[in-house]
């Protein structure tokens, strides 16, 4: 009997002990090209690698490194769509943030929200709508600023 069966809910465990949902994310953000965030003593460099699925992908149009406000960058691992729609999510968080408190967004602060919006996102669609969905990426969000350097992670979970 395979674990199929079990894969219609992120709260139902195989008889093998997983949550074959999330297994399914991370096998997602594994197969994804790698992408990485490094602090240096005079700034943050985000890198990734750009794998395109075919050549009659047009390069210039993949874009795996977001700028998400004037000081902090995102990159991704994993699923293009959800790291777009996470992304945008991001920019607004950013703006709201800017037009309230008139200052950037803490790479910090942003991380959280992101995080929060991902995990409304799953418990929602759980509770309303009986589907199950996990973000399939995993974000890198880097900050930098006159003076200070910051670096964040955020994986999916």
């Amino acid at each position: 009997m395979g674990e199929s069966q079990y894969s219609f809910s992120l709260t139902t465990f195989s008889p093998s002990g997983k949550l074959v949902q999330i297994e399914y994310a991370l096998n997602a953000v594994n197969s994804g090209a790698t992408s990485l965030g490094i602090k240096a003593s005079n700034g943050v460099v985000l890198a990734t690698e750009k794998k395109l699925p075919s050549i009659l992908v047009d390069e210039s149009t993949v874009r795996k490194i977001s700028l998400v406000t004037p000081q902090i960058g995102m990159t991704y691992s994993g699923m293009g769509p959800d790291s777009r729609v996470l992304v945008r999510k991001a920019r607004k968080s950013g703006q709201v943030y800017y037009r309230q408190y008139n200052e950037q967004i803490s790479v910090a602060q942003l991380v959280r929200e992101t995080a929060t919006v991902m995990q409304e996102f799953t418990r929602t669609l759980c509770d309303q709508f009986h589907q199950n969905q996990v973000y399939f990426v995993s974000l890198t969000c880097a900050m930098c600023m006159q003076n200070l350097e910051v670096y964040g992670h955020l994986e999916f979970r």
